[in-house]
């Protein structure tokens, strides 16, 4: 949607964001008990090891990563040769890309989709711009699509001044990012209340955001709230998220959760990673969640991991090797902790190492295993299991290891 390109900023301002700090419970007989080292049931962001979070649901403030295509299939029997292996893991990480695309739980075999979350007034990047028997905003949307900036403000402008939401947005968005002019952010506020006044949810998801942060507006959380009530209400996923973050905040506990579960289920079902992920981590961690819910949380962990939430690919992999909300299944957990790795999870990338060494979903594998141990350290990711197996090594395995993980860093 046209729409959507224009809001894609709207992934890059400071956001709510879910800490995933659920614990799990781990039997005796998982094979990743004991082996991680501590906090293994809990995800934890790329950089910030060793999370202390209780069995709760905590906000923190982050950025919204770009969202990457679904991943595709790693097949487990190409892992033999390390120099294959070093091969297609540079391959696999240019393209930012996972296990295969697994369908629902139905079997149904569809990925998930990122598709479509806001509506633009046209879906036609083909307009004649010209043509004054078409509406001017639609082709004000369309030559901005097309990067005909200053045509997209010539045409938005007259529709803004009359009143029209969707136009007062647009026009937000091009000072906001300088396309076509010189970037004012001052005018982008002003355009974006007047868009937001008239009901525009995309302007009030963005003006929502800089009167939380009192950017280019005074600062003023309980209006940021109240707009990106409005804005969520409107059908706006990203503000659905933030407002289920907000509820949260606000209200800690069953109470908290109760008000925000909604809020998730309409942004996840829009396609917003984080939502998912949180949807899973609620259907599959809080109380009184009815059990056709809670069948479902693996289902939404998987549709976040295939969005390219790298703590989703983390708990996923570790679900799918513990058997958390469906059966075991080594070697795909395997190839989801490969692919998080890869994306820089620190976390990721320690237990990657650990699954090399005792060959869990893949081959026996000392070398790699040290390499993403030295990764994970060098990230501050410390483990003294792991740097035991290290100093286990003979001088030549550390130097391959070293030698590996370097060329990995210079990606």
């Amino acid at each position: 949607m046209i729409r959507d390109r224009i809001l894609v900023v709207a992934l890059l301002v400071p956001l709510f964001s879910l800490r995933g700090d659920f614990a799990f419970a781990q039997t005796a007989d998982s094979p990743l008990a004991g082996r991680f080292g501590p906090e293994i049931g809990k995800s934890e962001r790329a950089g910030s090891p060793g999370s202390d979070g209780e069995n709760d649901i905590r906000p923190d403030f982050r950025s919204l990563s770009q969202r990457l295509g679904p991943p595709q299939a790693l097949k487990s029997d190409r892992l033999g040769a390390p120099e294959a292996e070093d091969a297609e893991s540079e391959a696999i990480s240019a393209r930012f890309v996972g296990p295969e695309n697994e369908g629902d739980a139905d079997g149904s075999g569809v990925a998930a989709s990122r598709g479509p979350v806001l509506v633009a007034p046209t879906d036609d990047p083909a307009l004649a711009l010209l043509d004054d028997r078409i509406d001017a905003t639609k082709r004000a949307y369309s030559a901005y699509q097309r990067g005909f900036y200053l045509t997209a403000m010539d045409l938005a402008v007259p529709r803004a001044q009359l009143g029209d939401p969707a136009a007062q947005t647009l026009i937000a968005e091009l000072f906001a990012e300088g396309f076509g002019v010189a970037r004012s952010m001052d005018d982008a506020a002003f355009w974006y209340e007047q868009a937001a006044k008239g009901g525009d949810a995309a302007a009030q998801f963005k003006l929502a955001i800089m009167l939380l942060e009192g950017k280019h507006v005074p600062l003023d959380a309980e209006r940021s709230r109240t707009l990106m009530k409005q804005a969520a209400d409107s059908g706006n996923p990203f503000a659905q998220f933030n407002h289920a973050q907000s509820l949260l905040a606000q209200h800690p506990g069953d109470v908290g959760l109760k008000r925000a579960l909604p809020y998730f289920e309409k942004a996840a079902a829009q396609g917003v990673p984080d939502a998912q992920y949180a949807l899973a981590r609620s259907y599959m961690n809080a109380l009184g969640i009815p059990e056709e819910k809670r069948a479902q949380a693996r289902s939404w962990m998987r549709k976040a991991a295939q969005g390219g939430y790298d703590t989703a690919q983390l708990d996923l992999a570790i679900w799918l090797i513990d058997g958390v909300g469906g059966e075991k299944d080594y070697e795909r957990g395997f190839r989801w902790m490969q692919t998080a790795a890869l994306r820089g999870n620190v976390a990721a990338q320690n237990r990657l190492s650990v699954l090399y060494i005792h060959a869990i979903g893949t081959r026996p594998d000392p070398i790699e295993a040290a390499k993403w141990y030295i990764l994970s350290k060098r990230a501050g990711y410390t483990d003294p299991e792991l740097e035991d197996f290290y100093l286990g090594l003979t001088a030549e395995e550390q130097k391959a290891a070293l030698d590996r993980a370097n060329r990995f860093a210079r990606r």
